[in-house]
């Protein structure tokens, strides 16, 4: 005989200001995924010239690098980076589980810094 009690003014005032702010909330987030960009999944040539005349010069590429900065998958980035290794353009520094480091076959590398020992004075 109970039954559920009617809800005050205040407490539904609140509930509809929930339901509008996840509504708008809603709206939001769909108007922001129409704006993300769609990385590349084929390469356009002039993409990939330009990576071309880069990479030999440059002192660090990861696929992450190639992939923001020309806006293509990361997978797409490593078949480009070992395409260019075979190509002689670049050069295997080291290979993990994970990723794999090259460098230019041109790009000059400065020495390392000597270490400042303040007790070798």
């Amino acid at each position: 005989m109970g039954g559920r009690k009617k809800l005050t003014l205040k407490q539904m005032e609140k509930q509809q200001l929930l339901r509008l702010r996840k509504e708008e909330e809603k709206r939001r987030r769909v108007k922001e995924e129409k704006e993300k960009q769609v990385a590349l999944t084929f390469v356009d040539p002039s993409i990939y010239e330009a990576i071309k005349k880069e990479a030999p010069k440059a002192t660090l590429l990861t696929p992450y690098i190639i992939a923001s900065k020309y806006n293509v998958k990361l997978s797409t980035a490593k078949k480009i980076l070992r395409q260019l290794e075979k190509e002689g353009l670049i050069q295997l520094i080291s290979r993990s589980r994970r990723t794999e480091i090259f460098r230019g076959a041109k790009a000059r590398i400065p020495p390392p810094p000597e270490p400042i020992l303040p007790f070798l004075r």
